[in-house]
């Protein structure tokens, strides 16, 4: 694999991740709040938004471009982004990548910030996901916020 840099973006850089996901006929946007990481081979191969809720963050937008998947670029740039990062990462997913995020420490979210549970519930009319923790601790889950997927 040639190099790879994973960076956040500057402000000024944000519309790249949009342009990236347009370019790559994605309906995902990069998030207005919080941090947006991308993954470059020369370009912008993959990207992905952190944005911040409750004591964590929740992680959208994770798209690595068709020609370099299956080549550890999604796991490379997530581990850069969580690693700038304290507290739980949240995630939903479809069922068909929750291997995917398990092979990077994710596990079935035990409990969610209220404002990802009433989301998450809000998608789940439309489309079947599961939501996904790391760095979640059961001991650190409140009751009454959990979400059955």
């Amino acid at each position: 694999m040639t190099a790879l840099l994973c960076t956040p973006l500057s402000d000024l850089e944000r519309s790249l991740l949009n342009h990236f996901y347009k370019q790559h006929g994605s309906r995902m946007r990069a998030a207005s709040e919080g941090e947006l990481w991308v993954a470059r081979s020369g370009e912008v191969i993959a990207g992905l938004s952190l944005s911040p809720v409750a004591e964590g963050y929740w992680l959208t937008g994770l798209l690595v471009a068709p020609q370099w998947r299956n080549q550890g670029v999604a796991a490379r740039l997530v581990e850069a982004a969580l690693a700038q990062v304290d507290g739980c990462t949240w995630l939903f997913c479809h069922p068909d990548l929750e291997r995917f995020y398990q092979r990077l420490g994710f596990a079935t979210a035990c409990g969610l910030p209220e404002a990802l549970a009433s989301r998450l519930a809000r998608y789940q009319r439309s489309k079947r996901l599961v939501a996904m923790a790391r760095g979640q601790s059961s001991v650190a889950s409140k009751p009454g916020n959990s979400t059955s997927v």
